[in-house]
């Protein structure tokens, strides 16, 4: 699995199941990885940012934290399928 780092960008590898530990961080900038910012459900245009309903609110989104809906990801990748589902949508009901 590939992911970047969300503050310097720093691609990360680590296996498709590897658990992402509160202390692990990115080897180049020390960035925390079990923060919100590299959270999947991670949205900074959803309701306190995060697109997980019943998750608690947490102010500092860059600190580690112990959230147990908390899936390592990225917010990119998301998108990216998000786009490509709205483009296959698109594609098909196009006149």
């Amino acid at each position: 699995m590939k992911i970047n780092c969300y503050k310097c960008d720093t691609e990360l590898k680590f296996e498709e199941h590897y658990n992402i530990m509160r202390s692990d961080e990115c080897p180049k900038c020390y960035a925390s990885l079990r923060c919100c910012r590299m959270c999947i459900f991670y949205d900074k245009h959803s309701y306190n940012e995060c697109r997980e309903p019943t998750a608690e609110r947490l102010v500092d989104k860059e600190k580690a934290n112990f959230c147990d809906f908390y899936k390592f990801g990225n917010q990119n990748e998301q998108s990216q399928a998000k786009d490509d589902a709205l483009a296959a949508a698109n594609a098909l009901f196009k006149k």
